[in-house]
């Protein structure tokens, strides 16, 4: 099975970079952050012809928004991330497949919004980290992929990129993100030793490699040891007007 996610920075510009992308790759399932559209904006009939079924979750305001197209079954199992009913932000949408429960995510960056915007980063983590129990408790096989919005150490941004107070890097979120580790979830590309930069900001930052690895495959036990190859499709950040993400793959081996 691949498995795909693709912050796409603006669905509606994205459209040929994303049939692209599925044409290279063919991935069974693919995740898309940053939809930045109504639910209703989403643009299904463009995307059709792929022959992906499709779910979106759009957000009034033209901010965030997640989606899933998948090529084989799928249910979908949530739309919102529980434990703060009032949040109405559209991160996260879960699916169950044959084969395992996927969950595709667009983690708050946190460095917006002052001292609310970072503890809503954090809050939001602790009820990520509080679902992904509730799935490992029940031996679900279960993978979250999507842009975390965190490095997780020091060798995951170029040196300088970030100061060492940004949301992405503070202290407070690393640690959040290594509970999701000693939950039991595996970091799929660095298991498999590909810890390349997801993440290059507009301008010269591409060509010069000053990144963030930020977008990223955990993995629960199940699903760590079927784990095959990560991949970091950087053909679509090269092309003309792209997302500021380049995609990410994780293939796993038949169960």
């Amino acid at each position: 099975m691949l498995l795909a996610s693709f912050n796409v920075n603006s669905v509606r510009r994205r459209v040929p970079h994303l049939l692209r992308f599925l044409e290279r790759h063919q991935p069974d399932v693919v995740f898309l952050q940053e939809l930045k559209c109504k639910t209703e904006e989403f643009p299904a009939l463009e995307l059709g012809a792929s022959g992906y079924r499709m779910q979106a979750v759009g957000q009034h305001g033209g901010r965030n928004g997640v989606a899933v197209l998948a090529r084989i079954p799928f249910d979908v199992t949530a739309e919102a991330l529980p434990g703060e009913p009032e949040d109405t932000q559209g991160r996260y949408i879960e699916i169950t497949t044959d084969a395992a429960t996927l969950a595709g995510i667009y983690l708050p960056n946190g460095n917006s919004g002052g001292e609310e915007g970072i503890a809503y980063k954090w809050r939001w983590m602790d009820r990520l980290a509080a679902r992904t129990r509730e799935h490992l408790d029940a031996m679900r096989p279960f993978a979250i992929l999507g842009d975390f919005n965190v490095c997780p150490a020091a060798d995951d941004l170029s040196p300088g990129a970030l100061p060492p107070t940004d949301a992405l890097v503070h202290p407070e979120t690393r640690a959040r993100f290594r509970a999701l580790l000693w939950a039991g979830m595996t970091d799929a590309a660095a298991a498999l030793g590909q810890r390349a930069f997801t993440y290059w900001d507009y301008g010269s930052a591409f060509e010069t490699n000053t990144g963030l690895r930020i977008d990223h495959a955990l993995l629960s036990p199940e699903l760590a040891e079927r784990a095959l190859r990560f991949t970091v499709d950087t053909e679509a950040r090269a092309e003309q007007q792209p997302s500021d993400h380049a995609p990410v793959l994780l293939e796993l081996a038949p169960a």
